[in-house]
């Protein structure tokens, strides 16, 4: 049901934990260097359920979810030179501030004054957003809605794989095929590179294994990288034991309880713990946007079940069980 007010867009927004509404919200405003995008598709991901359940406290209700979004550019601000209405955009939903010391240094990942959509400023899930020009990325037209509706979270998996610095022939194993966890796998096979995987729900491992992943055995061990998507924390030590000594482990997924770890499980093996959180801004949502234009990639096979914009609470309530990825389809 709709909550009436005397705004002029629909949006889907978190009103109480666990409970969706369409609600009206004020139509946005376009600033000078902002573009309006009228929403095409936006994914959902475990940040968005950690905001759905109440774990993640937002500002104020109702608040409207989403940050992994896609649409067209219907108006465009003043001092916008390089968007045109008409263009289909992907949309990067981490604002850097630029003059913190990590975004001087090009590190804007770590920016300390990061706006976040969907978390401290109002999501994607509405019928029109505006959002900063510089953090939109147009696509050519050729590059299918459910591909593009994947760039977000395929940049974080490429930006991980960027940061570990894993060549193709090396071995790895991923912990955990989530959506994020199928993105690596994608992105690891089209460079060569056979990951294996720890999954213990039956359809997501099946998922994996089509995007070129094999199962692996209870004692594969001795490979050069591991991946953590899983952000279970009791996931990580059983999985450091089947990395070789120098090998590298970067940890993706997300929890606020202890590791586990004893340290001198990392020190006598000499092993290398990297955090990777996002991407940085602007080269490797770029790069993202150019490999689909390419057709390097087709995240779209990761897709598991899309929902219509009045059907947001049932997308919601589906994606711990689907294998793949829930989205909205707005244009449905």
């Amino acid at each position: 049901m709709a909550t009436k007010g005397s705004g002029a867009v629909k949006a889907a927004a978190l009103v109480s934990p666990g409970h969706v509404e369409i609600v009206d919200i004020e139509e946005p405003r376009c600033g000078a260097d902002d573009v309006l995008v009228r929403m095409l598709a936006v994914g959902l991901c475990g940040s968005d359920l950690t905001v759905h359940s109440g774990t993640r406290t937002v500002p104020a209700t109702p608040w409207v979810l989403g940050h992994e979004g896609v649409g067209e550019v219907v108006a465009v601000g003043e001092r916008v030179r390089d968007r045109r209405v008409g263009q289909r955009v992907a949309i990067e939903p981490n604002y850097c501030c630029f003059t913190c010391p990590p975004c001087r240094a090009g590190f804007t990942s770590a920016c300390t004054d990061r706006v976040v959509i969907g978390i401290n400023t109002p999501g994607l899930l509405a019928e029109r957003v505006a959002v900063p020009a510089e953090f939109t990325f147009p696509a050519a037209a050729h590059v299918t809605l459910a591909d593009l509706v994947c760039a977000e979270p395929l940049t974080v998996a490429r930006a991980a794989i960027r940061r570990s610095g894993i060549a193709a022939g090396d071995s790895c194993l991923v912990v955990g095929t989530g959506s994020q966890g199928l993105f690596l796998c994608m992105a690891l096979s089209d460079l060569g590179i056979t990951p294996h995987v720890l999954e213990p729900h039956e359809g997501r491992r099946d998922l994996a294994v089509s995007l070129g992943a094999v199962v692996a055995g209870d004692s594969s061990a001795g490979f050069r990288f591991l991946f953590e998507t899983s952000g279970v924390p009791e996931a990580l030590p059983p999985a450091l034991e089947r990395l070789a000594p120098g090998g590298t482990a970067v940890l993706i997924g997300l929890s606020a309880r202890p590791l586990g770890v004893a340290m001198s499980a990392v020190v006598y093996r000499q092993l290398t713990l990297i955090g990777s959180l996002i991407y940085d801004h602007p080269s490797d949502f770029a790069g993202t946007v150019a490999a689909l234009e390419n057709g390097k990639v087709t995240p779209s096979l990761v897709l598991g079940a899309a929902f219509g914009f009045e059907e947001t609470g049932n997308a919601f309530d589906a994606v711990r069980s689907t294998p793949g990825k829930c989205w909205i389809d707005l244009t449905a």
